[in-house]
């Protein structure tokens, strides 16, 4: 099963070892790096691949993430978790990626079938039920769905994130429920 990137954000166990490896990594440790890296990775991934619905522009996209970090992480200033921190910055990165990347994508496959398609899919191991069917929604409706339902937004965040009117948002979130459901019911 694709690990809960909300769940895994939050964690409170890790939460004083997380700020120690922050202050360390803000120092230059780059073991307390790869140790903040092994903690975050999976969730980071997740979240990526909800997003992006391609595995590999989600690897991509995760490595991206700690390139930033180990560049930003001084900008970190403690005011939120570590974790709040990283899943706002994972969640610019994918859809910044997505921008530039919309105009090759595009010419490739056909707006309306830009969700994972079922042979994709199929490489994905250990994908469940409901997150291969959010992996085939197409593009704004799976964003949206990902950013409303799974990991807590509001619309009116995601309109400011994705460059929408708020009704859009709704609108997009509606459509990802209803084909979320219809898919669910022929499985």
């Amino acid at each position: 099963m694709l690990i809960d990137a909300k769940e895994a954000f939050s964690n409170t166990n890790r939460d004083e070892q997380t700020d120690d490896l922050v202050h360390k990594v803000q120092q230059g440790d780059q073991e307390a790096f790869a140790q903040l890296y092994r903690q975050h990775e999976k969730p980071v991934f997740a979240l990526c691949l909800r997003l992006l619905a391609d595995q590999q522009h989600a690897e991509d996209v995760t490595q991206e993430v700690f390139v930033q970090l180990w560049h930003k992480i001084s900008q970190f200033q403690g005011q939120s978790k570590f974790s709040t921190w990283l899943h706002s910055v994972t969640s610019n990165i994918a859809i910044s990626y997505l921008r530039k990347h919309k105009n090759w994508l595009q010419k490739v496959v056909s707006f309306e079938q830009s969700g994972m398609d079922e042979q994709s899919l199929a490489m994905c191991s250990g994908l469940n039920g409901l997150d291969k069917l959010i992996l085939r929604l197409p593009e704004r409706a799976r964003l949206v769905f990902v950013l409303h339902a799974v990991e807590g937004y509001r619309h009116e965040e995601i309109g400011n994130m994705l460059g929408m009117a708020v009704g859009s948002s709704k609108s997009q979130y509606h459509r990802a429920r209803q084909l979320l459901q219809e898919w669910y019911e022929h499985e």
